[in-house]
């Protein structure tokens, strides 16, 4: 695995480390590839209930390499397009992994960055941590799926703010709107995102993997397209060993043992 990501285990929790500190952990070819080949390997392997992506050295991700970014001045239309999918893929990655990707966010998320921690599926910050999608203070445009996130949580005029002016967003306000679901302390972020991680491990892994993708196709479906997914899905829970086990437990008033259902 590329030395631009680490890998760590905390039981059943992964821990995914942007490691470029040097450069306030700025995104690079080396960790799309590094990320994406450690969502497959959590994928795989059965004992994992969760994965938590965090930045090495108390900062999560300042975007692009404005030093890379430039040389693409000198780089054709088309190479610049697949330079940028390549950014794309890993964004795809996050919402096809079938296991729950936490944001861990110390320090700050900006550009791209704020794209990948807004990506994620649950995001913990802590609370001196800050998010900017400050793209046009260098003349770019925002990339990542950053206006699609946004738009999810944000009316249009505050998306405008945002996008417009770039200026650091408080986590807090982020936490009002909904888009952060824990702050914390400085420096407990990667903890409180562990603690999420544990939880997730008390739930049948089929059951939380399928409740992700409904989760995403609700952003694009109409009413009927989503009802037929939720349909399907539940059917197929209810003829499911891990529903056997949830129902039973409940009706004998024990905790459901979902451990046997991972690999």
């Amino acid at each position: 695995m590329s030395q631009a990501v680490l890998i760590r285990r905390h039981g059943p929790v992964m821990v995914i480390i942007n490691n470029n500190p040097a450069a306030r952990n700025a995104l690079s070819l080396a960790f799309y590839q590094g990320f994406m080949a450690a969502l497959r390997q959590a994928a795989a392997d059965g004992s994992v209930a969760a994965v938590v992506l965090t930045g090495a050295e108390g900062f999560f991700c300042a975007g692009g390499d404005l030093n890379v970014l430039i040389k693409r001045r000198e780089m054709s239309m088309d190479a610049r397009i697949e330079a940028i999918d390549a950014l794309h893929q890993m964004i795809r990655a996050i919402g096809d992994c079938p296991k729950p990707v936490i944001a861990a966010v110390e320090g700050g998320a900006a550009g791209a960055g704020a794209s990948l921690a807004l990506a994620s599926d649950l995001v913990v910050a802590a609370e001196d941590a800050y998010f900017a999608v400050s793209y046009l203070r260098v003349g770019l445009t925002p990339d990542g799926g950053a206006t699609a996130f946004l738009s999810e949580f944000a009316p249009r005029q505050l998306m405008n703010e945002i996008v417009m002016f770039g200026d650091k967003i408080p986590v807090e306000r982020l936490h009002q709107l909904g888009a952060i679901n824990r702050l914390t302390a400085k420096g407990g972020a990667e903890a409180e995102a562990l603690a999420l991680g544990e939880r997730l491990n008390q739930v049948g892994p089929a059951a939380l993997t399928a409740a992700k993708r409904l989760v995403n196709s609700a952003r694009i479906n109409r009413l009927d397209q989503q009802l037929d997914a939720e349909a399907v899905a539940m059917a197929e829970a209810q003829g499911g060993a891990e529903s056997g086990e949830g129902i039973a437990a409940f009706l004998a008033k024990r905790k459901a043992d979902f451990t046997r259902f991972r690999g």
